[in-house]
């Protein structure tokens, strides 16, 4: 067989500008307070789709892309730095989507059950079972301690290709998430999003491969990704809340962890659960939601969330830990759920 022929240097350079225009529009999120600016979701939606009851202002519809109905499992990269505790925060978390509810109140298997409500063209619904694969540590900041999103794709494919215990290639059920240390800066970060997600590029990686971006802002930016449990600057006399697991940087994380999770599953190829006129531009099923974490939560409010013993802060509980995480658009009853939610 012929080898196929080298691209020339211009035809190199114009495939990985148009990349990068592609991958400056994966979807992203920040926590509420993002910013004292509207955002692109507040200027097309307006400021009441904050309100869990917006269903007047909502158009979340199904675009015939796939879901993720096969059972999903979370493939991790540790990108720098991490302590043991702050690994197992994560872990648990992941692990406590599929977990059995044995009959407990406001639990993070019950948050997923809205995302679950989600179904394809074939009426198949997101599966219900999430669990923690392979897991991949990257200690040695191998793309450095400033990563660009073309550079995050590179992170991923060094992960698969390893020679030693690359993680596994499965790209109807696995989810990818990399996962960067208190020390790493990535384009974007702490002034326009906390985390994103999109799908990786074959001419990059080899596959395409649904994967997700959290960083953790405990150095960089805690009050704007961290919230509540860090405060923006702009806000001096708010107290901020007592995280549940004793780090405000990795608990912070863990709601958008679950924001992203969410939307993979409902939107893993940006052709399947969105609002909005334009795929480039999508708002999806968290995006909807964005700051609430309990009922009657909206604006600047988070909603009415739980207080433990100890004066910690959550919503949800996992298998053994606490969490606060952010509700989900629920296209039944057109408005965010979640399972502490007072009409529970």
């Amino acid at each position: 067989m012929t080898p196929p022929a080298r691209p020339t240097p211009a035809t190199t350079l114009l495939i990985t500008l148009s990349l990068l225009s592609i991958l400056s529009l994966a979807t992203a999120y920040r926590p509420w307070p993002p910013t004292t600016h509207p955002n692109a979701t507040d200027l097309a939606l307006g400021a009441s789709k904050k309100f869990e009851g917006s269903s007047d202002f909502v158009h979340l519809r199904y675009h015939m892309g796939p879901v993720l109905t096969n059972n999903i499992t979370v493939h991790v990269i540790w990108y720098g730095t991490w302590q043991k505790p702050q690994k197992k925060i994560i872990r648990e978390f992941i692990s406590s989507i599929s977990a059995p509810t044995r009959r407990r109140r406001s639990t993070v298997a019950g948050w997923w059950k809205t995302v679950q409500l989600y179904t394809d063209q074939t009426g198949s619904n997101i599966s219900r079972s999430v669990r923690l694969g392979r897991e991949k540590n990257d200690r040695f900041y191998s793309h450095g301690k400033s990563l660009t999103r073309m550079s995050i794709q590179s992170v991923i494919k060094s992960a698969v290709t390893a020679r030693t215990d690359p993680l596994p290639v499965n790209p109807k059920s696995g989810l990818y998430l990399l996962l960067t240390s208190d020390d790493v800066y990535v384009q974007d970060f702490c002034g326009q999003v906390c985390g994103f997600h999109y799908f990786t590029f074959p001419s990059i990686v080899g596959y395409t491969l649904p994967y997700a971006w959290v960083g953790n802002s405990a150095r960089l930016c805690p009050g704007v990704c961290a919230y509540p449990f860090a405060v923006p600057e702009y806000m001096p006399r708010m107290k901020p809340a007592r995280s549940p697991n004793g780090d405000a940087g990795v608990d912070g994380m863990v709601s958008v962890i679950a924001h992203e999770i969410a939307e993979l599953a409902s939107n893993p190829l940006a052709n399947a659960w969105y609002a909005g006129q334009d795929p480039s531009f999508p708002v999806e099923i968290a995006d909807l939601c964005e700051g609430i974490y309990g009922t009657g939560g909206g604006g600047s409010y988070t909603g009415q969330m739980l207080e433990g013993p100890d004066g910690a802060t959550y919503n949800m509980n996992g298998i053994r830990r606490r969490y606060l995480v952010q509700w989900v658009w629920n296209h039944v009853v057109n408005y965010c759920t979640g399972p502490n939610a007072l009409d529970q």
